[in-house]
């Protein structure tokens, strides 16, 4: 049994040590931050740089092993798995990058990337389970902000390494192997399980805003400064203040319980004293006296124990068979009972059609670019970058306004993204004048909704037992679809459009043309599937949040 630390201010105290976990989560975004240095410095070839590149998003994705783990575990354990993961696979990396040591397998470099982007499953699972269990009544905002901080990791590593590294790639490297497993042998104390809450609370409402608003903040502050650094000369004056308001914004969140600490909120103190010399009055005054209730509490047990003694004899003798009642929607599921549930896999496989089409632009987003005469991928990827965490914390925050005032299943956002997605591939395919930086803008909203909405409706349909196997197994989607669309239909289309014009690189919005409208075909079948998925799953959220607030169900007890 995990300890469970009492009181309203652990909670958030965790929440703040989460931003810093989260961010050090993302270490697998920043491959593109020391790529080049693996394929000049150790003379790779397109080809294996690329399948390193599947090393990573293998590594980042599979994290089965964490979500079983955090039902066994403290949560400092699964952090701890991270922490060595991080050391070694880095620490492999910068030895083979330095040329620290020499001639290196190359299966060597592939297993200790795949160890290092692991790290990201286990540091993200431990933090969003651990808070999704410490704020049950607010998961869709949990959701968002935790991964909308995640996906900012980049952003933040790219701001060190530009500022205070000089864009050094064996020192971002050498950050990674030892500055995430100081932060998080740091901060994992204060990852831990705590008291929920059991009823909606305004003032919690509040602090989550505060949280949104700083963390846009923050996504707003680093695209700045990122495109400031691209095009201007700074001095190492301001590149040191940048970092220094950096900081300050990811500590944001701890001004939420130290205010709690200094204006402790007197209308709750109140009510918990009211309650309690209730329930004294109500001890001190039964409601039937000994005289007369003795008599009759010792019939009841007689006969209760009479009855669970015919029982358990007809049980053994085969006359009776107990029957254990299945779980239903809104209840915790074992992975086996949700395996069986035809919602589990129309939730995947609108996350697998969404998502995976979504990374295959992603990880072609340089050929794209520069197949249609772009050679500025840098904004670009930011813009995508923003863009994705203003979806992931739009997805949480707004999914969480809907499904309070009218019981929308979240479901409806991701059917509302995949149409948009559809039109935004058949932008790109038409290859219009302008419209590049505008599909991937849209693009990377979408993408990052789709996210937001897949933790919380995992967890709201099946419970928060096994939510890090069940959120864990829902990510998978990510590399087949990586695999599917992006490796065997983009690359192929590639191929053989270069092989046509005869040249070294494929120029012309024919290069991915095909890619495009085989995509938007995948997100119009996702569009039907979610649909479908809305329409079955939204009398379970007009259970759920009946009366404009989450309503914990009761466990099946199975």
């Amino acid at each position: 049994m995990q300890a469970v630390k009492a009181g309203t201010r652990p909670p958030w105290v965790g929440f703040a040590a989460a931003v810093w976990v989260g961010i050090a989560a993302g270490n697998s975004y920043c491959f593109p931050l020391y790529s080049d240095s693996l394929k000049s410095v150790l003379g790779f070839s397109q080809q294996q740089l690329t399948v390193l590149g599947v090393a990573n998003d293998f590594g980042e994705n599979t994290g089965i092993l964490p979500g079983i783990a955090c039902n066994y575990f403290p949560p400092w354990a699964v952090l701890l798995v991270g922490v060595f993961s991080a050391f070694f696979g880095y620490g492999v990396i910068w030895l083979a990058i330095t040329q620290t040591v020499q001639n290196l397998p190359y299966w060597v470099l592939w297993i200790a990337l795949v160890l290092a982007a692991n790290s990201s499953a286990w540091l993200g699972t431990a933090v969003l389970v651990t808070n999704l269990r410490n704020f049950p009544l607010s998961r869709g905002t949990v959701a968002g902000l935790l991964k909308g901080y995640i996906a900012l990791s980049a952003a933040v590593f790219t701001e060190v390494c530009t500022m205070l590294l000089n864009g050094s790639s064996t020192q971002i490297v050498l950050v990674f192997t030892l500055g995430i497993p100081i932060i998080c042998l740091a901060l994992m104390y204060y990852v831990r399980p705590c008291t929920p809450a059991s009823e909606p609370d305004l003032l919690e409402n509040a602090h989550f805003m505060f949280t949104q608003g700083s963390s846009l903040l923050l996504a707003i502050f680093l695209l700045t400064t990122t495109i400031l650094k691209n095009s201007l000369n700074l001095s190492q004056t301001v590149s040191y203040t940048f970092i220094g308001v950096m900081v300050v914004l990811l500590l944001s969140p701890l001004a939420i319980p130290v205010k709690m600490t200094l204006f402790p909120d007197r209308k709750k103190s109140t009510r918990a004293v009211d309650s309690s010399s209730d329930s004294s009055d109500m001890k001190t005054e039964p409601l039937l006296t000994m005289s007369s209730s003795n008599t009759n509490l010792s019939s009841f047990r007689e006969n209760d124990n009479e009855s669970d003694v015919n029982l358990l004899l007809a049980v053994g003798e085969g006359a009776v068979k107990i029957k254990k009642r299945r779980p239903r929607r809104g209840e915790d599921f074992s992975f086996r009972e949700a395996m069986v549930k035809a919602d589990f896999w129309l939730l995947w496989t609108t996350y697998f059609l969404g998502i995976g089409s979504g990374v295959t632009v992603l990880n072609n987003l340089a050929q794209i670019a520069s197949s249609l005469g772009f050679n500025d991928t840098t904004t670009l990827m930011s813009l995508f970058s923003f863009c994705n965490f203003l979806g992931r914390l739009g997805g949480g925050a707004v999914s969480e306004y809907f499904v309070r005032l009218h019981t929308i299943p979240r479901t409806f956002w991701t059917m509302v993204t995949q149409i948009i997605m559809v039109l935004t591939y058949l932008l790109y395919a038409s290859a219009l004048n302008g419209t590049l930086y505008a599909a991937t803008a849209l693009l990377g909203t979408c993408y990052g909704v789709q996210i937001a909405i897949m933790v919380s409706t995992s967890s709201e349909l099946f419970g928060l037992k096994n939510f890090g196997l069940f959120f864990n197994f829902m990510q998978l989607g990510n590399p087949l679809g990586a695999l599917l669309f992006s490796g065997m239909l983009a690359g192929y289309v590639y191929d053989a459009e270069e092989a046509k014009q005869g040249g070294s690189t494929c120029l012309g919005p024919t290069c991915f043309r095909l890619t495009f409208l085989v995509l938007a075909c995948v997100c119009g079948l996702g569009t039907i599937l979610s649909l479908i998925l809305t329409i079955r799953i939204r009398p379970v959220y007009q259970m759920l949040y009946a009366g404009g607030s989450f309503r914990l169900p009761q466990s099946s007890g199975h």
